[in-house]
Parts: structure tokens; C-alpha cells; sequence
């Protein structure tokens, strides 16, 4: 039989990344954790943990059951944090979860402004991944999500969000940099960092450079568009991305450029379809609409 202690036992170990640290985070000693995860493995018939020499690692089972378990500790944090507002009175709660393009300062600045006049109003920001995003809102987690479009689900309604264009990103000290705006042919034979080939932005991109005949030294791709910053920061080569995340750069050995012909980048704000939004959600909505138009209209300008 699996306790509650043996599974945040196996959560400890999985956010510490020891044992030790695990028994210091449940003020409980060493031996009684490796003790509640020995149970646990027996118990589930799994083997969660590999010794390497004096560290352990945790197995592909025991990632995928971290998964789960993160899951079901989400849900009790937002039973206790609910019945805390109840006891306390406050005026409101908000969860919002977004891609990491608005997470890493977009969205922040926006939240910080939208809370200066509404001090009794706590918000919990979340940032990940588009699909994990989805999650999130499906399972009722966080009120308010922002992720790449396209989203399809079952009980999640999305709405797209204005459009932005992509920029170009180049090195600071490159020849690039003297130009006022970036187009296909600029990018011929450089060194080019690409996006993820599942994103509807890549897919963009690839054919703008298709339809122009140009060629790309592709000699880099990742999934986040703040690696491909930091990778065209540091010299690497050269991009195209969101403004979000461009913007975060600038003054870090990063020039951005509009970038033509216009590619879109296109996000959606994702919300349950089995639940009515709180007139607090439907303020956050609507404020931020309006920034996003805004924003859009100020680099389209």
C-alpha cells in the first residue's frame, strides 16, 4: 500500500536531487527518506532511482511519475491556497500560465501594472512550454493560459491574440547590424539558428526563405526562441524570432531588426470551456488585449 509520505519522500528526492538534501527539505533524517523510498519501489515494483557513485539518478519511470505526482500536489496547493483566501477575504486570485516568449518579461511588466491598482488581488504566473500550458488549463490548474496557435482541445476555448511580426536577431558587432531592416537575402550563407521544425513560426520562416530562393548555413535548431538569443548574443549566428523575447536581449551583444516581408507570429489566450471565467479573468483579458494590439501596432509602425 502506497502512503502520502512515501510519495513526498519521492517528490523531495526528485526536487532536491538527493537524498540528503530531500531529509533537509522534510526535516526528517536521511535513513528514514532512503527508508520511505525503498518502500515506495517495492511497493510500485519499480526501480525510481541508479547509484552513480556517491549521487543517485532518478529512471525514465521515475520521470514520468514525477509528472503525475506534480500533478496531484498542483491540486492540493490550490485547495489550500483557495481555502486561505476564503479565511483571509481577499479580493481575488488569479492563475495564468504562458509560453516562455510572454513569461520572461512581457507578461511580468503587464502583471505588475495590472496589479498596482488592485492591491487586494494575488496573481500565480506560470511559465512553460505551449503544450504544458494546455495542460494546465484543460486540468483546471490555472484560469488563464497564453500559448502558440494553433490549439485544439476538447474543453479548452482559445482566441487568438493580435498578430506580431518576427524580427531578425544578429550578433551586435555584425556587419548586419548597420542596417536599418533585415530581409531574405541578407541571410544568404550565414549562419542560421532555427526554431523548432514543429512550430508553426519555423514553418514560416522556412518558406519565406524558400519562396526567395535563399540559402542558410542551418547549423543550429532549438525548441526555445531564448536560446536562439542567447546563441546569436554570443556569436554563433544569426535568427529570426519573436519580438517578446528579442526584446529581452537588446544590450546584451544582441541587435534586433525588422525583419520583411512580414512574418506573423501568432498566440491564443486559452480558457476552460466547462467553466465561466471570474469577472477578475475577464479584466485581465481585456487589459491585455489591449496591450497586445498595442504592441503590435507599435512594431508593424
Amino acid at each position: 500500500m502506497l502512503n502520502p509520505r512515501q510519495i513526498e519522500a519521492f517528490r523531495a528526492v526528485m526536487l532536491t536531487g538527493g537524498i540528503t538534501s530531500a531529509a533537509e527539505l522534510m526535516s526528517i533524517s536521511q535513513p528514514a527518506v532512503s527508508r520511505l523510498i525503498g518502500d515506495l519501489q517495492y511497493a510500485l515494483k519499480l526501480t525510481l532511482f541508479e547509484r552513480r557513485g556517491s549521487r543517485i539518478t532518478p529512471t525514465s519511470e521515475a520521470q514520468l511519475l514525477y509528472q503525475e505526482v506534480e500533478r496531484s500536489f498542483v491540486g492540493l496547493e490550490r485547495i489550500e491556497q483557495a481555502a486561505r483566501d476564503l479565511e483571509s477575504r481577499r479580493a481575488g486570485t488569479l492563475r495564468v500560465a504562458a509560453m516562455p516568449a510572454l513569461a520572461i518579461g512581457f507578461l511580468p511588466r503587464f502583471v505588475a501594472r495590472f496589479l498596482e491598482q488592485r492591491p487586494r488581488v494575488d496573481v500565480s504566473l506560470w511559465g512553460s512550454s505551449s503544450t504544458l500550458v494546455l495542460d494546465w488549463v484543460a486540468a483546471g490548474q490555472c484560469e488563464l493560459g497564453f500559448g502558440q496557435t494553433p490549439v485544439e482541445h476538447a474543453t479548452v476555448l482559445s482566441e487568438k491574440l493580435p498578430p506580431v511580426p518576427a524580427v531578425a536577431i544578429i550578433p551586435s558587432d555584425h556587419w548586419l547590424a548597420a542596417k536599418e531592416r533585415i530581409v531574405p537575402e541578407d541571410f544568404a550563407n550565414e549562419p542560421f539558428i532555427s526554431l523548432g521544425s514543429s512550430t508553426l513560426l519555423r514553418y514560416r520562416i522556412d518558406a519565406v526563405f524558400a519562396d526567395h530562393g535563399v540559402n542558410r548555413k542551418q547549423r543550429i535548431e532549438t525548441q526555445l526562441t531564448m536560446i536562439a538569443c542567447a546563441l546569436v548574443a554570443a556569436g554563433t549566428g544569426v535568427a529570426i524570432v519573436d519580438p517578446f523575447t528579442a526584446e529581452e536581449y537588446v544590450g546584451r551583444g544582441l541587435a534586433v531588426r525588422p525583419f520583411a516581408p512580414s512574418i506573423n507570429v501568432e498566440m491564443s489566450i486559452l480558457h476552460s470551456a466547462q467553466r465561466t471565467l471570474s469577472t477578475l479573468a475577464q479584466d485581465f483579458l481585456a487589459e491585455f488585449r489591449s496591450e497586445v494590439a498595442g504592441y503590435s501596432l507599435k512594431m508593424r509602425a
